[in-house]
Formats: C-alpha cells, structure tokens, sequence
C-alpha cells in the first residue's frame, strides 16, 4: 500500500517540533542554575543535568526528554496513522539531537528513544530498561549502558514481530551511536564520567 505522504511529513513536523523542546536547558534555568551546556559533557540531556547534583532536575528532564517522543507518536498516530506514527517518532528523535532553537546541537537522544519506543511498542521499554540497567549497575557508565540497549532494541523488535519497528530503532540506534562518538573514545581511554559524578 503506498503511503499517504502528506500524513508522513505531518508527523515529521509535528515529531520535530515537540522533540526540539529542550528540557534540560530549560528546567536547569529556571532553576537559577545556568546553562547546563557550560558543565560536565556540555549535553542538555538527564545525565549532564545530574551533574549539576540536582537529582530531581536530572529525573524531571529525563521525563520531559522521554515523553515529548511519546506525545509525538501518539499525537501522529492519532491524527495519520501508523505512518504517520512511524514518521513522527523519527521527527522527534531528530529534533531532540538537532534542535533549530539551539543551533542545532541538541541532546544525545536515549530518553527520546525510549519515549518513542514507549509510544510505538511499549513492551519494548522492558528490553532497553533491562539491558541498561544491568549494564548501569555493573559498570556505572550511563553512556555504555545506552549503546547496549539501544543496540538490543531492534533485535528484540524483530523478534517480537515488529519488523517496521525495527527498522525505525535501527536507524535511531546508528545516530544515537554516532552522537555518542565522544563517549565512546573516552570509555576507550577510561577518562568517560560515570553516573553520579558532578561537573
């Protein structure tokens, strides 16, 4: 069946926008702390926000992060369908790394990953949460443990029958390994901040 395009780029847009909102900056302003780029990985994402040593920013920009991918899809979905849906979720996923507000350096995308997965195929979540938190537990590298999940997550797709699904998570899974380029030289060097450590 061919897609209904105007529905596919409606959810991009829409995707886009709702995934360009970047919590962390704002949250950490409004809470008198600055800029949250000046600090730690100079990411706006949840990790680098817990290096301000404020856990409830920190748990506040991993939601907002995780659940503007979810409004996406839902939002999409709602309005176009599965492609739409489809569409959106890669449209948030983009405005969160490359956000036209700020220059187009945005965040790494794991919390938007896992709110796009939570909008699309819930189950999926128990996959990426299980993985990521073993591998956080053991080795206290929150960037590690991501690389780890994000890698099962279209595997697990795949095999839960989702085979769309796992072509999306695999494409959202190759930029956010490409955004996490710089952790992954220093978890090779062993200089990479772990989870828990202030800027």
């Amino acid at each position: 069946m061919t897609p209904d395009w105007t529905h596919v780029a409606l959810g991009l847009a829409v995707g886009y926008l709702l995934g360009a909102i970047p919590f962390g900056l704002i949250l950490t302003r409004f809470a008198g702390l600055g800029d949250v780029r000046a600090i730690g990985s100079g990411n706006i994402g949840a990790t680098n926000v817990l290096r301000t040593g404020r856990k409830g920013l920190a748990a506040a920009t991993l939601l907002g992060d995780a659940l503007k991918g979810t409004a996406a899809v839902l939002i999409a979905g709602r309005l176009g369908g599965q492609e739409a849906a489809l569409a959106a979720g890669l449209g948030a996923f983009l405005g969160h790394l490359f956000p036209v507000w700020l220059g187009f350096k945005g965040g790494k995308g794991v919390a938007t990953f896992i709110g796009v997965l939570l909008g699309l195929f819930p189950l999926g979540v128990l996959v990426f949460a299980v993985v990521w938190l073993g591998l956080a537990f053991l080795l206290r590298y929150s960037s590690a443990a991501a690389l780890a999940a994000s890698a099962a997550t279209p595997a697990a797709l795949w095999a839960f029958g989702q085979p769309h699904l796992a072509v999306l998570f695999c494409i959202l899974a190759l930029l956010l390994w490409w955004k996490h380029a710089p952790n992954i030289r220093r978890l090779a060097a062993g200089t990479e901040g772990r989870i828990g450590q202030k800027g």
